[in-house]
């Protein structure tokens, strides 16, 4: 575990040579100034040295008129100094009896952990950037973006089957009723059918009684005309026998008066029927609606099984569709004083090994806030390098035109 010492910075942005050798037994180092003397500059050299720069955020790290720039920082297991020149910069990391560490930003990476992390910067981002920064610190077991988008599309899947059934409403239906309609055709080819039947039977009455009066003629005349007789007993006995082959016959009324009522029962069987088919429909989307509802539970359980397995570097701390969420309420909703708390326990959690926090902007600290700041930096055996516009109230280190000030 690891604490700045000593920092020296020659040529560096805006500064010209200084050298901090902070209190071993206090917490905060406080960097005041009036605006562009060079305050950040201090602050961004614990950077630079630990982490190095690159020519997009840090175009010119060498002072105007100056050919190089150097920092050495020192803290109580290591001695970092960086330099640069117009054509790069070099890395030298030792430890205290001056051996040197042949893969120096392999071993810094390792004491580094979040170090960019501050502390107030966090709690003034917007919700989006506080959510994004948060996810960057924390391994989860799944993609946030890929399960909300997941999410979202079987959620609005979920609604349009839930409107469809709406648009459909409240529907009954008479299950007694038959599925087919009954056809108007049929009913009129069985009607002639009927009329067929009785003409056929009328012929062949008429046919019985011809057949009668002949014989009845024919007895009269038996003794002239009995080849005639013979015949037509013959034809008597053919007609008799033929009257199995005919249909009976029935009266035509009923089916009449089903072909007059035959459209009135045609029309209340389409109307069950479209009934029984939005009923049918509507059990559809139910099912449908409960399997989609199904697949948003088992998202949020996996999002909420995800976040319950991830580790955060605070307790209570988690997220939302909306952002960063602490103790289950928005970040946001949190009182300053409590954001800027858990701020400072993110930072301390993910620093185990070099126990320092740097803050950019520590003018925008109320005294209560500077206070819990130093309390809380005391209780975990932190440094906090805190920039602030002004003379720091007498505890700070004032830098003037890139020096620090006499």
């Amino acid at each position: 575990m690891s604490r700045i010492i000593r920092l020296e910075s020659t040529n560096y942005k805006r500064l010209k040579a200084v050298e901090i050798a902070p209190d071993p037994d206090g917490n905060l180092v406080i960097v005041a100034g009036k605006n562009g003397q060079g305050k950040s500059s201090i602050l961004d050299s614990i950077t630079a040295a630990l982490g190095g720069v690159n020519a997009k955020t840090t175009p010119k790290p060498i002072r105007d008129g100056e050919e190089r720039a150097e920092i050495v920082l020192e803290t109580e297991d290591l001695i970092v100094t960086r330099r640069f020149t117009a054509s790069g910069s070099t890395l030298t990391v030792k430890s205290p009896d001056g051996a040197v560490y042949p893969k120096g930003q392999a071993k810094l990476d390792d004491l580094l952990g979040k170090l960019s992390l501050d502390p107030l910067a966090f709690t003034q981002l917007s919700d989006r950037d506080q959510l994004s920064t948060l996810l960057d610190l924390v391994e989860l077991p799944f993609d946030p973006d890929a399960l909300a988008a997941e999410r979202k599309a079987i959620f609005d899947q979920r609604a349009e089957v839930g409107r469809q059934g709406k648009a459909i409403g409240d529907v009954s239906a008479d299950e007694s009723l038959p599925r087919e309609e009954t056809s108007a055709s049929e009913i009129i080819a069985k009607i002639r059918q009927v009329e067929s039947n009785k003409r056929a039977r009328d012929e062949w009455k008429s046919g019985v009684i011809l057949a009668e009066n002949q014989v009845d003629s024919i007895r009269d005349q038996i003794k002239e005309l009995t080849s005639e007789l013979e015949a037509w007993e013959s034809e008597l006995k053919s007609r008799l026998a033929a009257e199995e082959d005919l249909l009976p016959v029935i009266d035509p009324a009923p089916l009449e008066n089903q072909l007059a009522s035959v459209e009135e029962n045609n029309a209340a069987i389409r109307a069950n029927n479209e009934a029984l088919g939005k009923v049918t429909r509507q059990a559809e989307l139910r099912a449908e609606y409960k399997r989609l509802s199904e697949q948003i539970e088992a998202l949020d359980k996996q999002k909420a099984d995800g976040l319950a397995a991830a580790v955060f570097p605070v307790d209570d701390l988690g997220f939302d569709e909306s952002g960063v969420t602490y103790n289950g309420v928005p970040f946001k909703q949190a009182s300053s004083a409590e954001q800027l708390r858990v701020s400072l326990a993110m930072a301390i959690a993910l620093n185990p090994k070099l126990r320092v926090i740097r803050i950019a902007d520590g003018s925008l600290l109320d005294s209560d806030n500077l206070a819990l700041v130093e309390s809380i930096a005391r209780e975990n055996d932190f440094q906090v390098w805190i920039e602030m516009v002004g003379d720091g109230e007498g505890r700070g280190i004032v830098i003037e035109d890139g020096a620090i000030a006499p």
